[in-house]
């Protein structure tokens, strides 16, 4: 089978994360949170925003994840490459490509909610992550960097294990998409999660100095998870040796 071209890998990564942070941040933004005009509360909630970033890939992963391998996350792209799942040659032009896709997210989602009288990016929160008086629950920053940490890396092992030569076929996207659900519900609460980089990006450009003055935390913990889940991974498991050759034919593809 002939592989995919680089303009290839690159659309679809640029679609797969686009539609990540669309559709998981326009739940959020748009539909979390809603009162019925007898102020009965109708949005989706975190159980809601949970299922719709799971939804997100597990979608994807089926579309596109043939194409790049569905990454549609810089942690997720560097995790691979330390696990030796993708040569380390596409991380740049990966994570570049995810984070214009979720900064194109996020642009459009502000046009859109931008729609409604009286919206703000800035007061809303715009679905960013924070800690301290940015966390939902109010959670500290230590609280929240080894959440992020600890779910990023279990994440990672989940597209590791799914995606594993010797796993059952055809089944990685679901339990990717179910795994980032649960990533979600628990996460929420604590610092909206992130878990990936280019989705803490996408908004927080839009949503004020506070939300970026808080960003790096969202980019360094969830890289940090992927670093630990792709070093360990193969020891764990035993599935493969350190000198193992790149094969990105298998289990590259989530």
């Amino acid at each position: 089978m002939e592989s995919p071209s680089p303009a290839a890998r690159i659309g679809a990564e640029f679609l797969g994360t686009f539609w990540l942070v669309f559709g998981g941040c326009g739940a959020a933004v748009l539909a979390g949170v809603v009162l019925s005009p007898d102020r009965v509360p109708v949005g989706i909630g975190y159980l809601g925003v949970a299922l719709a970033f799971g939804l997100t890939v597990l979608t994807m992963a089926f579309a596109v994840g043939h194409v790049s391998g569905g990454h549609f996350n810089p942690a997720v792209t560097i995790g691979l490459a330390i696990a030796r799942r993708i040569e380390w040659k596409w991380v740049p032009t990966y994570i570049a490509t995810q984070i214009v896709a979720a900064t194109a997210a996020g642009a459009v989602l502000l046009a859109v909610a931008n729609g409604k009288d009286g919206f703000s990016a800035v007061d809303s929160g715009f679905a960013t992550n924070g800690f301290g008086d940015r966390s939902p629950g109010g959670y500290s920053l230590l609280a929240c960097a080894i959440v992020e940490i600890v779910l990023t890396a279990f994440f990672l092992y989940v597209i590791l294990g799914a995606t594993d030569d010797r796993a059952p076929k055809g089944f990685a996207p679901i339990a990717i998409g179910l795994a980032l659900t649960l990533v979600h519900l628990v996460g929420i609460p604590v610092t909206n999660t992130s878990v990936n980089p280019a989705r803490s990006l996408g908004v927080a450009w839009f949503a004020g100095s506070d939300a970026l003055g808080q960003v790096w935390l969202f980019l360094v913990a969830p890289i940090v998870g992927a670093a630990i889940a792709g070093i360990s991974y193969a020891v764990i498991t035993g599935a493969r040796g350190p000198d193992a050759e790149i094969d990105e034919g298998v289990a590259n593809n989530p």
